[in-house]
């Protein structure tokens, strides 16, 4: 063997050395997950220069500006006291360390989507955070949604624990893009439109939001061909994924800009099953409100 090629075959052992180290590495794959659900979209004020994770984002809903939590491992105003199982109850059920209702502006009706060792895998990396002992701003909330029992019958009509099964009959690639979209990046929590209860219209599913988040519009990414996303190819779903460029030239902005901050960082693995599985969801026409 000459010395370039050893030196090379040391090289592919040493990258996938590193790969099998991040594939064990719970803080490793937390990081991971952390970029594909956007969580510093919510929980970092960056408008205002806030620190990574600490809250203070303000969100505006048809129901009242919503503030982003301060999830840093902060004993007092983070969840530094919070255990495992209380994070993962708040993903997986909606309940926070004080066993109350969670308002469904934090998405925990996709996150119950999510494994437990996926969840307990954010909770390893979010728990290597530095603290910041920073109190996150209450939420201003019109009358009578401020009273969170009522989340009760919310959750009654509209919320039904996961996690999230694989479909039979269908291969790897795409059950993981599933994954993803509705569960771990959440896609559905802006894509799809809301009914007069702030409840996902399922039937419309991926369809577009003209009330997006923050009043924003969010557009159709069916594969419709005239009013979505039908003429766009995987690769072009997987360069706007990666680096926020659209097949026509243009860059995305405004929240998904945020959103290529982070699914920017996945694998091309993942980023193809994503985009297979929005390929193969049923093409809607958007909706009119």
């Amino acid at each position: 063997m000459t010395r370039a090629l050893a030196a090379a075959a040391l090289l592919m052992i040493a990258v996938a050395g590193c790969a099998f180290a991040q594939e064990n590495d719970p803080v490793a794959r937390g990081a991971y997950l952390v970029a594909a659900a956007g969580c510093a979209t919510c929980h970092t004020d960056k408008k205002n220069g806030g620190p990574p994770f600490a809250g203070g984002a303000a969100l505006t809903t048809p129901f009242g500006v919503f503030y982003g939590k301060n999830i840093t491992p902060a004993p007092r105003f983070g969840i530094g006291t919070w255990t495992e199982a209380q994070f993962h109850r708040a993903l997986r059920d909606g309940i926070d360390d004080d066993d109350h209702y969670m308002y469904p502006v934090f998405p925990f009706t996709s996150y119950t989507g999510m494994t437990d060792q996926d969840i307990s895998d954010i909770y390893a990396f979010l728990k290597t955070q530095k603290p910041v002992p920073q109190r996150a701003k209450r939420h201003d909330i019109k009358f009578p949604f401020e009273y969170r029992p009522l989340l009760f019958f919310w959750r009654t009509l509209f919320f039904t624990p996961g996690p999230l099964d694989p479909v039979a009959g269908k291969d790897a690639q795409w059950n993981r893009g599933r994954y993803l979209v509705e569960a771990v990046a959440h896609c559905e929590e802006c894509h799809t439109p809301r009914n007069f209860l702030g409840a996902l219209e399922r039937d419309h599913a991926f369809a577009g939001n003209p009330d997006g988040p923050d009043g924003q519009k969010a557009p159709n990414i069916t594969p419709d061909p005239e009013t979505g996303i039908g003429k766009w190819s995987i690769a072009d779903i997987v360069g706007v994924l990666k680096d926020g460029i659209t097949p026509d030239g243009d860059s995305v902005g405004s929240g998904m800009a945020d959103v290529v901050e982070g699914t920017g960082k996945l694998t091309d693995a993942d980023l193809q099953a994503i985009a297979t599985y929005i390929k193969s969801v049923p093409p809607l026409r958007a909706t009119g409100k």
